[in-house]
C-alpha cells in the first residue's frame, strides 16, 4: 500500500468544491447581515413611529383638557366656538402646539384619507379673530381616526357616547379619541375642564366661521 504524497496538490474537483463551500458560507454571512440591518432599521422606525404617537397624543390631551369655552356672537346669538363631528372637532384653548400656554388660540383637529387605507389626523390653530392659521400633520399610521363625545341629559342619570354634538348651549364633559388598526381599538378619554353657561366674547373679537 502506497503512502499519499504530501507534495500532491489539490485536484481540479477539489479546488472546486472548496470555491463552492466558500461562496455558499459567504452568501449565509451576507444574508444574516442583510437581516440583522434591516432588524436595526425597523426598530428604529418602530420607535420612531411610537414617540411621534406619544407626542401627538400629549399635544391633542393638553390641549382639550385647556379648553375654554369662549363664545362669539352671530346676528345676535351667542354660540360656543366649539363643534364636534367623528372627523373633526374644533374648540379654542389657551394652549397652542407652536406657542405653548401664551393666550387663545382656535384649534381645529381634522381626519382625511392618507396612502395605503391609512387616515391621516391634521392639527391647525389660528389666534382668534386672526385668519393666519398654522397646520401641522400628528397621525397617519392608523386604518380609522375618529371622535366620540359624552353626552348627558340632565334629566337622565347615565350619559352615552356621541358621533356629532349638536348642543350649541353647553360643552361635552369629556371627548374620547379612537385610534384602530387593524382588529385594535386604541381610544384616549379627555376630559374637558372648562364647562359650563356661556362666556362672553372677549373685547374685539369679531364673529368666526368654522367648517362649513
Amino acid at each position: 500500500m502506497s503512502r499519499p504524497d504530501p507534495m500532491r496538490g489539490f485536484t481540479l474537483l477539489e479546488l472546486t468544491v472548496s470555491i463552492a463551500m466558500i461562496g455558499i458560507i459567504i452568501l449565509i454571512i451576507a444574508g444574516a447581515m442583510r437581516l440583522g440591518l434591516r432588524s436595526v432599521d425597523s426598530g428604529e422606525k418602530r420607535i420612531e413611529s411610537l414617540e411621534r404617537i406619544r407626542t401627538s397624543l400629549s399635544t391633542i390631551d393638553s390641549q382639550l383638557q385647556s379648553e375654554i369655552p369662549l363664545t362669539y356672537d352671530e346676528e345676535g346669538f351667542k354660540k360656543y366656538y366649539f363643534k364636534g363631528e367623528r372627523k373633526f372637532i374644533q374648540f379654542s384653548t389657551n394652549y397652542s402646539i407652536w406657542s405653548g400656554e401664551k393666550g387663545y388660540v382656535l384649534a381645529a383637529y381634522r381626519v382625511e384619507s392618507g396612502d395605503h387605507g391609512k387616515e391621516v389626523l391634521y392639527s391647525s390653530e389660528n389666534i382668534i379673530g386672526l385668519e393666519d392659521v398654522r397646520e401641522t400633520k400628528l397621525l397617519d399610521s392608523f386604518d380609522s381616526i375618529y371622535f366620540e363625545y359624552f353626552y348627558k341629559d340632565p334629566t337622565e342619570e347615565k350619559g352615552e357616547w356621541v358621533e356629532q354634538w349638536t348642543d350649541d348651549v353647553t360643552i361635552p364633559e369629556k371627548v374620547r379619541l379612537h385610534l384602530v388598526e387593524g382588529t385594535r381599538d386604541l381610544s384616549m378619554i379627555i376630559p374637558l375642564r372648562a364647562r359650563g353657561p356661556l362666556i362672553e366674547p372677549l373685547p374685539g373679537l369679531t364673529g368666526f366661521r368654522g367648517e362649513e
